[in-house]
């Protein structure tokens, strides 16, 4: 039960199915970074973090019983190592952002997010220990740098703060969490399909959020607005279950390179919707950064979907 049985059960999709498909994911997830901010109006980072999950895990166990011939069964020895990838790959991460959010605007947060892929390709250089070449190495330095434009210069001098650098290392750290996610899921993907382990890693990692559980949510819960309530539901049902379900469906139809090319539309929505939510200032140095962060993206990115295609 395993990869192979989920490949006998995909999804056929149509080109014309499968652009709606990824239109609506690349809208879930963009949105995300603006109703994070929303949420934080009125809850914690901690709090939003919980609230967030909550929802996830009402819903998901539907998803095991309803699509259970889909889903690979979930062996004992893993629980451990699945609920410390969970945790750290994807409560912690989600911490980070939240945490990061707080005091940068959502456009910056979802361009930091970004570099995702090429904390993978480090955290691969170094812990796999897989040659880079000079194309690659180029592509890291330039997406990286874009992190530093965005984080030292992206927000007009006149109100930049030491919280602004601290939220934006927050950011990269919450990026780091999501690249360790990939990183060390790789030996579990010989077992488990992408979506099942992204499942197993929301419900088991949202056990560690319980430490976390403290009085002020009651109190917060229970004066949010309709506002904060729509931000919430959001973010738990559609960009995170949503987002993933059609992702791990579309993986099921196209390959990883040609489903990548639409994250890169991800920050680009994402600074539209902040800019016309809360008008974020947008300035020249962190449009500077951002074209540096996805330019860096797209090379690394157009150097794995060469040696896909060899």
């Amino acid at each position: 039960m395993g990869k192979d049985n989920s490949k006998s059960n995909s999804f056929n999709l149509s080109r014309i199915k499968f652009l709606i498909l990824m239109l609506i994911m690349v809208v879930v997830w963009a949105f995300a970074f603006p109703f994070i901010k929303i949420g934080l109006e009125e809850l914690s980072f901690i709090n939003l973090t919980i609230m967030r999950f909550f929802i996830v895990c009402l819903i998901l166990p539907f998803i095991l019983i309803f699509g259970k011939k889909r889903i690979s069964k979930l062996h004992r020895k893993d629980i451990i190592p699945i609920f410390l990838l969970g945790f750290f790959g994807v409560m912690v991460y989600h911490l980070g952002l939240n945490y990061g959010e707080q005091y940068i605007s959502p456009a910056a947060a979802s361009l930091i997010i970004a570099t995702i892929p090429v904390q993978i390709v480090i955290l691969a250089i170094v812990f796999l220990k897989e040659k880079i070449t000079i194309l690659k190495t180029l592509g890291v330095i330039i997406a990286m740098s874009g992190v530093v434009v965005i984080s030292i210069w992206g927000k007009a001098e006149s109100s930049l703060k030491v919280e602004y650098i601290f939220g934006a290392i927050a950011v990269l750290i919450a990026a780091l969490m999501g690249a360790l996610y990939t990183v060390s899921g790789k030996k579990l993907l010989d077992r488990y399909t992408g979506l099942s382990l992204t499942i197993y890693a929301m419900l088991l990692g949202s056990i560690g959020l319980i430490p976390f559980l403290n009085y002020s949510i009651i109190e917060q819960v229970s004066n949010m607005s309709i506002n904060t309530w729509f931000a919430v539901i959001f973010l738990g049902v559609f960009s995170t279950i949503v987002g993933y379900v059609i992702w791990y469906v579309a993986l099921e139809n196209r390959t990883a390179s040609e489903i990548s090319i639409f994250l890169y539309a991800i920050p680009v929505f994402s600074t539209i919707f902040s800019y016309i939510l809360f008008r974020d200032e947008i300035t020249l140095m962190f449009v500077f950064g951002g074209i540096l962060v996805i330019t860096g993206l797209a090379i690394v990115n157009m150097r794995n979907n060469k040696k896909q295609k060899d």
